[in-house]
């Protein structure tokens, strides 16, 4: 008990006397430092100009941390917290230096100075506490040092700054401030931004020169010398051959609806005019003869690609979506290679029909080669191309599927002969579906059922299974006023249009001369002699009535099937969207950083040479049309290494698609 009473009474006392030593020596170092011959510079640390006693000093100093160490130490035990960052402060405050080497001999610390610090090192506790005060907590974390001082008495209120807010300034390192500065926290490196897309990995930002055109390399397969499956080489015999390339290169005003699709690329690369260069660029390296480009906004086509493609030989067509949209597809081709028969645009839009009340739209060419003159008289079939950009929305399949049946309907009627079969045909675009879906597998096999199937697997882009509801597809799909059968073709071409002329025999003709109505005077006839004046004597045994002969045809008979869809173009794929060098699967594109294949080239070739599997239909010899090369793509792994699509060397979220094809010459 007694004890206790003497703590609470001695404590206090104690606490006083410290605080009253540390105002008298805190008073006494102002005075010598007042009194300094030192110049005090606005701007300037308050330092010690380096000379003979300069050893001395640090030595001082550092022994005076030291203590003040300890004597901290010994505090914190008691419960006492103290200050070091001010105390560290007023260290910096006496020991930085200025930045000259070259100090005058009259700016040394005189003798009456140094016996002050010396008295100065003999205190028992360096670390005080102010009375009144309460304890600053220690901080711990950022380094502090000092900062230039203000002119005037208070130079014990000396201001402190964080490490990282000075290294912009260029400090001299002086050997006793390195001596007890504490070492300074490393700085963190600044982080790549992070992948905005929970659970798809980030797409890290690769370094400044990192070797685009190396890591993006794609190389070009040849299947020109490639025995076909009765084998006969593809090669055999004069060939007309050209390239054609398909190419969604993403219309800018997109690309800014859908800022967030892009947060992994630097914004320079996304600016119209850089990305423009480099598509100007691709097109004048790989050179293709027919060009296939789907989202083209409209100002730039007029303004800038038209022209330039014009410069490079090409005779372009284009086709805005409908409605308020501004982009669209153009198909551009080189009038040295091809002559136009006709241009048709497609639009999926129909006013009053829900199934398509969207604004995309396709372009259909038919285009005939024009051979050599070193070849003779030799001809070579017209070539259809076909390019479209197909409805977006994984969810609606329905609508998918209904816009392809119109651009198969629209291929078909211009790609039609006299003999009712079909010249070679090219299909490419984008299609936004995925290899071995529904419409994949229509638009190759040439038929699907649909009936009961859900929309959103339609495409295959995104699975939908887990919700509940679930729209599915009823047949029929699209209503008969649409004029297109289940057979993906128009009626008019199903069942030929009845003429307006009616064709009649001459007897049934002559059976007018003496009916009812030929016998009778016309009212306000003018009577001429051996004209108008006689009434024409029906013989005997003519019959008065005329029976109209039936010569009406059929009404065409639009019978749907059930839940079935079909056509007859025979189409096949350039690419197989597999890797097998690398194991991987092909990608055209990476919307949210996950690869996936949307943009194909399909082109018409005959029924395979055996067992009617139309997937060897790609070498086969029937065939007017032949694959002789293709582009190869790129895996998810690449383009994940080059920091996704688009990147500096690629300016689209799509890669292009290039392939090479021969048309058999043959001779009238």
């Amino acid at each position: 008990m007694i004890a206790s009473c003497l703590c609470y009474v001695l404590l206090p006392a104690v606490r006083l006397f410290r605080a009253l030593s540390d105002a008298f020596f805190t008073c006494r170092k102002n005075a010598f430092l007042a009194k300094s011959s030192s110049p005090q510079v606005d701007g300037d640390f308050a330092m010690a100009p380096r000379g003979p006693d300069q050893e001395e000093c640090e030595g001082l100093l550092q022994q005076w941390q030291e203590e003040g160490s300890s004597q901290a130490l010994s505090t914190v035990s008691e419960g006492l917290l103290v200050d070091k960052g001010v105390a560290q402060s007023s260290l910096a405050l006496l020991m930085d230096h200025p930045g000259e080497h070259d100090a005058a001999p009259e700016d040394k610390w005189s003798s009456r100075q140094l016996s002050d610090l010396r008295a100065a090192e003999n205190l028992e506790e360096p670390f005080p506490e102010v009375l009144g005060e309460e304890p600053l907590p220690e901080v711990e974390g950022p380094m502090w040092a000092a900062v230039p001082v203000q002119t005037g008495p208070q130079y014990a209120d000396c201001a402190v700054l964080s490490v990282g807010a000075l290294a912009a300034e260029q400090w001299e390192e002086d050997p006793a401030v390195v001596a007890w500065s504490i070492a300074p926290e490393p700085v963190p490196q600044e982080e790549a931004p992070i992948w905005p897309f929970e659970g798809l990995g980030q797409l890290q930002s690769p370094p400044v020169e990192i070797p685009y055109h190396e890591i993006l390399w794609r190389e070009w397969e040849d299947f020109s010398t490639q025995p076909d499956a009765q084998g006969l080489e593809a090669g055999d015999g004069p060939q007309f051959q050209f390239t054609l390339m398909s190419y969604n290169i993403l219309a800018q005003d997109l690309m800014q609806q859908s800022s967030e699709l892009y947060l992994h690329c630097h914004p320079d690369i996304l600016s119209w005019n850089y990305r423009f260069a480099n598509l100007m660029q691709e097109f004048q390296h790989w050179d293709p003869d027919i060009l296939c480009l789907q989202e083209v906004q409209e100002d730039h086509y007029w303004e800038q690609l038209e022209p330039s493609l014009r410069m490079m030989g090409f005779t372009c067509f284009y086709k805005r979506r409908t409605g308020c949209k501004t982009d669209g597809c153009a198909v551009c081709y080189k009038p040295m290679r091809f002559r136009l028969l006709c241009a048709s645009p497609v639009e999926y839009f129909r006013p009053g029909l829900e199934l398509l009340n969207r604004d995309n739209v396709g372009l259909v060419l038919l285009l005939q080669p024009l051979v050599p003159e070193g070849l003779g008289p030799v001809s070579v079939a017209p070539l259809c191309v076909a390019n479209t950009h197909v409805l977006y929305n994984p969810r609606r399949g329905d609508i998918k599927l209904a816009q392809m049946a119109v651009f198969l309907a629209e291929v078909d009627k211009v790609a039609r002969l006299s003999d009712g079969s079909h010249c070679p045909i090219i299909l490419c675009g984008d299609l936004n579906s995925v290899p071995d879906s529904p419409l994949y597998n229509f638009i190759r096999d040439g038929e699907l059922q649909y009936h009961g199937m859900p929309t959103w697997k339609v495409s295959g882009q995104e699975d939908f299974s887990h919700q509940l509801y679930q729209r599915k597809l009823q047949a029929p799909l699209w209503p008969s006023s649409l004029g297109i059968t289940d057979c993906c073709q128009y009626v008019t071409f199903c069942h030929p249009k009845r003429s307006e002329r009616r064709k009649y025999s001459r007897d049934f003709l002559l059976r007018f001369r003496f009916c009812n109505i030929a016998c009778q005077r016309p009212v306000g006839l003018v009577l001429m002699e051996g004209v108008t004046d006689t009434k024409p004597e029906r013989p005997a045994g003519w019959v008065e009535s005329v029976v109209e002969e039936d010569i009406s045809e059929p009404e065409p008979d639009f019978r749907r099937t059930v839940g079935t869809i079909q056509h007859c173009l025979h189409l096949t794929s350039v690419y197989t969207h597999f890797l097998p060098q690398h194991g991987r699967p092909e990608v055209t594109t990476m919307p949210l950083g996950l690869g996936m294949t949307v943009d194909y080239i399909f082109f018409s070739a005959a029924e395979s040479c055996e067992n009617g599997n139309r997937t060897d239909r790609r070498l086969c010899r029937d065939g007017t049309l032949k694959l002789l090369g293709r582009l190869s793509l790129l895996s998810e792994e690449i383009l994940w290494a080059a920091n996704g699509l688009p990147n500096p060397f690629c300016s689209s979220d799509h890669l292009c698609l290039l392939a090479s094809f021969g048309m058999e010459v043959t001779a009238p």
